[in-house]
Parts: structure tokens; sequence; C-alpha cells
């Protein structure tokens, strides 16, 4: 228990990383990770698409980088991307997939790999080149993209310290 706790106090967003590779064993611990996040009702309504190619990754960061009006690379030159997409006829399908990435950051920083979630993958997923990635990944139209997880290992200074908690941030009554 002590280490999971130490691992949500010290996890941050990752905004620099290393070219190389993450490890098979790393990956699949992390992808693990998020197979094992709740979802309501057990109904496992989100899916990961593991992204490592470089035509794909370049052109799912031009598409959220045009929603997000910026030239920019938005991963961060991540080597690895995870889709996280969710089943939109299910109720809980926006809480399941957030558990899905919150379970995918934690457990790449156990691992010592670098995460930072990217937003914008629901307007990705509504544009028409977004819903042709899907139909290309066999997933249907019901499909919602919740968000990207970049992953890689950090370069230097790839990683903010942490904000100090704000005051209030827990009201007992």
């Amino acid at each position: 228990m002590k280490e999971t706790l130490q691992d949500i106090r010290t996890r941050r967003s990752c905004r620099k990383f290393q070219p190389r590779q993450i490890a098979e064993e790393d990956l699949n611990a992390i992808l693990e990770a998020g197979t094992w996040a709740p979802t309501g009702h057990g109904c496992q309504s989100p899916v990961m698409v593991l992204v490592q190619d470089k035509p794909t990754l370049a052109k799912l960061s031009k598409l959220n980088a045009a929603i997000l009006g910026v030239n920019s690379d938005p991963f961060y030159a991540a080597p690895t991307v995870i889709v996280v997409l969710a089943d939109s006829s299910y109720p809980t399908y926006r809480e399941d997939g957030t558990l899905v990435m919150g379970d995918l950051l934690l457990a790449a920083h156990a691992v010592g790999v670098g995460s930072c979630w990217i937003h914008r993958a629901r307007e990705v997923f509504e544009t028409e080149e977004g819903k042709e990635l899907l139909r290309s990944w066999g997933l249907g139209s019901n499909y919602v993209g919740i968000g990207h997880c970049a992953l890689g290992y950090a370069a230097e200074n790839g990683e903010a310290p942490a904000k100090p908690r704000k005051e209030r941030y827990v009201i007992r009554v």
C-alpha cells in the first residue's frame, strides 16, 4: 500500500521524452494495468489502441494540433501513445475510460516510464479523419475518444515538480 501511495504522490506529467521506445515488459505492464481499471457494472466499455508507428503518431498529432490551433506536437514527441476510447452505448463510458487513463498513468510511473494525459481525443475522433481511423481499427461509430496517454522515458527536465496542494482540497462534514 505504501508503494501505491508513494506512486500517486510522485507521478508527474512528462512533457519531454527520450526518442527510444519503451521496453516491451514495461509496456505490457502498463497495458495490463489499464485492463484492470474498474468499470460500471464490470462492463469494460473502454478499449486501448496502442500506437507506436510513426505515420499514425504523426496523423494523430496533426489532428490533435489542429483542434488545439497549434503547429507543434501535442504529444511532445512521445514514442508511444495509447488512445483510450469507450463505447458510448454504456451509461458509464466516460467514467470507465477515465479510470483506464488513470491506471495507465500510475502504472507507467510505477515502472519508470513518463506519461502525460493529452486531451482532445473526443474532438479528434469526431472528425472525418478520426472516424476513418476508428473504422480502420475495427471500431464502430459508438466509440468516443476519452484521452491519449503519451508514453516514453522522460528526458532530462521532462517532468515538472509538483505544485503545492490547494487549501480546502478536502472538506470534512
